[in-house]
């Protein structure tokens, strides 16, 4: 059961939202440091004491779509890169995955909230600078996967 109804203001989305992406961008930071597969680490996180606060649809579509796709995303993320993708920090390659992911598979959600949540993820879990850099590669990732979009504004 989703715990944000259609009812509920658009605050309370986009903070279940958050967390959702929370959520996901710690399930790929562990499968990339473990290997687990994807069912082991959903069922995990569903465990954590706050998880009633993510929109659960919203986490099991990032979390399971970006496992699904992480080789289709790393290959569109690599030309967006100034390294290759191994050498990304695990926070930052995760979040910059569930940044490629919205922005190719979820065109219903605006380019610019993508690259915001993305860059709040990496200010509250990424490196010092981290931020920057997630956000200059969704940047590049934007020109090419929704230029009509960034043509618009």
């Amino acid at each position: 059961m989703n715990p944000v109804s259609p009812g509920r203001s658009t605050e309370a989305r986009r903070s279940s939202r958050r967390r959702s992406r929370e959520l996901a961008m710690q399930g790929l930071y562990q499968w990339r440091l473990t290997g687990q597969p994807a069912d082991t680490i959903e069922a995990q996180l569903r465990q954590q004491r706050d998880f009633a606060k993510a929109d659960e649809d919203h986490f099991a579509d990032l979390l399971r779509g970006t496992l699904k796709r992480s080789e289709e995303l790393n290959a569109i993320l690599a030309p967006c890169l100034d390294r290759p993708v191994t050498e990304l920090s695990p926070v930052e390659h995760a979040i910059l995955l569930i940044g490629a992911y919205e922005l190719s598979q979820r065109p219903e959600i605006p380019y610019r909230v993508v690259i915001n949540e993305a860059v709040e993820l990496a200010k509250a879990f990424g490196g010092t600078d981290g931020y920057k850099y997630v956000n200059g590669v969704l940047d590049k990732l934007v020109a090419s996967l929704r230029k009509d979009e960034a043509r618009r504004g």
